[in-house]
């Protein structure tokens, strides 16, 4: 029998993630069924679960994949830039994948105490690059100074959830650009 290389086990690791994502995103955790698990990956169960230890724990990859390119995106640019990253993709498939993957994470961590305890360190995390960019930000001369840090970060997440809302209500993105620069100015200095 060959020997799978390391690469290979990874970028097959990805291509799950990536099916995956799209089947909780259009079936929900619930629905995304291990046959339908099997059916968007193309590889049997067997296959999948040598990767990830069960259902649960594929899901939770695939949140915290989304989870570490957001807290690289705004520990370099800022929740706003996530946010017109988010809108320049709204049509694409993989955004769609990735919207319903961020409203099953929010119905987990309603309902599955145990999800919530499991994902309180990736929220930390995003929180926390938030947070650290703000105060880099402050200490540039960009950003107002009447405003605490923490209640400009907790506007920065209220608008990105919205954002997030409306587009996985499937409501149009149109010219949200406007918008966004509105939330950007809020938070700039004057």
């Amino acid at each position: 029998m060959p020997r799978v290389s390391q690469d290979q086990l990874d970028a097959r690791r990805q291509e799950i993630l990536g099916a995956a994502r799209a089947c909780f995103a259009r079936h929900g955790y619930e629905g995304a069924t291990v046959r339908r698990l099997e059916e968007a990956t193309g590889l049997s169960r067997g296959a999948i679960f040598h990767h990830f230890r069960d259902k649960d724990s594929l899901f939770l990859a695939v949140a915290e994949d989304d989870a570490a390119v957001m807290v690289s995106t705004v520990a370099r640019n800022g929740l706003v830039q996530v946010m017109r990253d988010l809108l320049a993709r709204a049509v694409s498939p993989d955004t769609t994948g990735w919207l319903g993957s961020q409203l099953e994470v929010s119905r987990r961590l309603r309902t599955d105490p145990a999800f919530a305890s499991r994902w309180a360190q990736r929220s930390a995390a995003i929180a926390e690059a938030t947070r650290d960019r703000l105060v880099r930000q402050r200490e540039a001369g960009v950003l107002r100074e009447d405003i605490d840090i923490d209640v400009l970060a907790q506007f920065l997440e209220l608008a990105y959830d919205g954002l997030v809302l409306h587009l996985a209500m499937g409501r149009p993105a149109g010219d949200l650009g406007p918008v966004l620069d509105l939330v950007e100015e809020a938070v700039r200095r004057r």
